[in-house]
């Protein structure tokens, strides 16, 4: 008999306390398991020993956790060295810890991998998991990342309503949303098309660099074409020297713990992009929107297939450590369409740890500005299904 710990860690998504539900769940049944602690902030609760009794929490609680967004356990930006690892380690010595999961990114894996193998050297028997999770959708080896799907239903959803609203009062329209390196979420935005002239008439992700010159020459097409013009531009959208366009605005820019420059919750890029718009382009009604925080914690628009897998994977972990030392969740598709599933399998901690996945090339159309139906037919299933909208003005005219 030990005791096991659990802890969120990385940016929040709609389903992470999905998996921490699974987490606790599947814990409670392990008769190997006497106490099951939830860090609070992650390995800077682990190190502060600010631990909550999960066992303690009711199945009625837990079920509003599970369909709540954020991180109910709090969550933390630090990346631990060997020697912030040695804390933890300590502390898990201290509290007879044997069962480790870590509900996180590839930073998170690796903060994983790193803890097993000290504890191996320490010839500590320590079970450590991860459990994944990231609306990025960028963690190798798995088909996609618990949280992306419930993103990706937001951004879609919103991108709808937004593209009515530019019909309505028609100009260009920019909304830039997350996607440091890989452009799955932004991509999640073309899901939103039902009719031939919807929007987003334009989509930019990190994998296709661009210029200025040619990304003004495709907007004044749309806007021809058109009459209007929505756009979909992710925060990591580069130019063709490799730099970010965040980057370029923001030398002096706000770093966090990884050295990454901070380009939600500012925006910076947005008006950048309007004002290069509105300067060039002579288009006088330019408008422009960053998503920010709110396509990863925003509450009622969980994706249920997102949010059951998301508790699965956490479930998984628990029965994993029944059978392994370590090792990452990970999902592989069994389905298309209506009879579109998972299956759930290990995989090493070193596969996942620090590495990104970007949208593979068969996901971007020839132009390198939209998405193909390869795409749509990936995403779609995750979300859970998306709503249906009707437009008036295309219809006949008296």
């Amino acid at each position: 008999m030990a005791n096991a710990i659990v802890s969120q860690s990385g940016g929040p998504t709609g389903v992470i306390n999905a998996s921490l539900v699974g987490v606790i769940e599947q814990a409670s049944k392990h008769p190997g398991i006497t106490n099951l602690y939830g860090a609070i902030h992650a390995v800077s609760g682990i190190v502060k020993e600010d631990f909550v009794d999960l066992k303690k929490i009711s199945k009625e609680t837990l079920e509003v956790v599970a369909k709540s967004p954020s991180s109910a356990l709090g969550s933390s930006r630090d990346k631990p060295d060997r020697a912030y690892c040695e804390k933890v380690l300590a502390v898990f010595k201290k509290h007879d810890i044997r069962y480790f999961y870590y509900i996180g990114g590839n930073d998170s894996a690796n903060t994983c991998y790193i803890i097993n193998n000290m504890a191996i050297e320490a010839k500590y028997d320590l079970k450590a998991f991860h459990v994944p999770k990231t609306i990025d959708n960028d963690l190798r080896v798995t088909d996609h990342c618990p949280g992306f799907g419930t993103a990706a239903k937001f951004v879609a959803c919103a991108i709808m309503g937004d593209d009515l609203d530019n019909r309505a009062l028609p100009g260009i329209k920019i909304d830039v949303i997350m996607g440091r390196h890989a452009g799955f979420l932004t991509a999640a935005a073309g899901l939103a098309k039902q009719r031939e002239d919807d929007g987003p008439h334009l989509i930019y992700m990190p994998e296709r660099p661009i210029a200025m010159a040619d990304m003004l020459g495709q907007i004044e097409a749309m806007y021809k074409k058109y009459g209007r013009c929505v756009m979909a531009v992710s925060e990591g959208v580069t130019d063709t020297d490799g730099k970010t366009y965040a980057e370029k605005l923001a030398e002096d820019a706000e770093r966090d713990a990884h050295g990454n420059v901070q380009l939600s919750g500012t925006g910076a890029l947005a008006d950048y992009l309007a004002g290069q718009i509105k300067g060039k382009l002579k288009i006088k009604r330019v408008r422009a929107d960053t998503f920010g925080y709110l396509q990863r914690s925003f509450a009622g628009l969980q994706s249920e297939t997102d949010a059951d897998e998301a508790r699965r994977c956490g479930r998984e972990a628990v029965e994993l450590s029944k059978k392994f030392q370590s090792g990452s969740v990970s999902m592989k598709r069994t389905g298309e369409g209506a009879n579109y599933g998972v299956e759930l399998f290990r995989t090493d901690l070193v596969n996942v740890a620090e590495h990104t996945k970007h949208m593979p090339d068969e996901y971007i159309n020839a132009t390198g500005n939209g998405i193909t139906d390869a795409f749509i037919k990936y995403a779609l299933p995750l979300t859970g299904g998306l709503p249906k909208t009707e437009y008036l003005g295309n219809y006949p005219k008296i």
